[in-house]
């Protein structure tokens, strides 16, 4: 795993990598931005009708806005998710042959098969995040809560999209992503960071590559 996150990293700060990300979260505010600007309204009369039901007076008085803000922080980490899953295959395959040239692309994943997951992980996060959204106001439990949850969003799609690349044993596939929970929770740290948030899921995904390839896989 140590080499994993080290190689990752040397990775994550390439020119390539880069020029992807930025184009990503470029894409992924402009989207999101104008969905929030024509749904702003409905969206804070929304959360201020769900916080309602929490018996405590200023959570209410205090969550609604916290809650806005962090709801629309959460659609632009969705759809950066969503269009790294879209567009990271010609990455993804240009880092496999640079670190490990004797790498076979054997496949590629179905578009519909990983919108699908991007949506379906993006909204099983949001119903729970806003069945659960006071958990996150515990100090430390909330914060390592809330990385499960971004977890969520990351694991599922990005272990199909890169296992899909050069695995084809289902079995195998098992086998090489059972560390996908730990990785996708790694990968949510940057999540933490306004701006570098952008980076989250190709970083997921650059794991998730060497995690499969690397010698230090199992």
């Amino acid at each position: 795993m140590n080499q994993t996150i080290t190689k990752s990293l040397q990775d994550i700060f390439s020119k390539e990598v880069i020029l992807f990300v930025l184009k990503i979260g470029f894409g992924s505010i402009m989207i999101t931005g104008i969905f929030i600007y024509l749904f702003w309204s409905t969206l804070s009369s929304f959360i201020t009708s769900y916080l309602s039901w929490i018996p405590w007076e200023w959570l209410q008085t205090t969550g609604a806005g916290a809650a806005t803000i962090a709801l629309a922080y959460m659609l632009i980490i969705i759809m950066i998710s969503v269009l790294t899953s879209l567009y990271a295959e010609p990455l993804l395959i240009k880092l496999a042959k640079k670190h490990y040239p004797n790498a076979n692309v054997i496949g590629s994943p179905n578009i519909s098969t990983s919108v699908y997951l991007s949506i379906k992980s993006g909204l099983i996060f949001l119903l729970i995040f806003m069945f659960t959204f006071p958990i996150i106001f515990i100090p430390i439990v909330g914060q390592v809560y809330m990385l499960w949850l971004w977890s969520i969003i990351i694991k599922e799609p990005t272990a199909y999209d890169v296992s899909s690349l050069f695995i084809a044993d289902k079995k195998l596939v098992k086998e090489k992503t059972k560390k996908s929970r730990a990785i996708a929770m790694i990968a949510s740290l940057f999540n933490y960071v306004p701006v570098l948030n952008i980076f989250a899921p190709v970083f997921a995904q650059i794991l998730f590559l060497h995690n499969i390839l690397g010698k230090d896989a199992l």
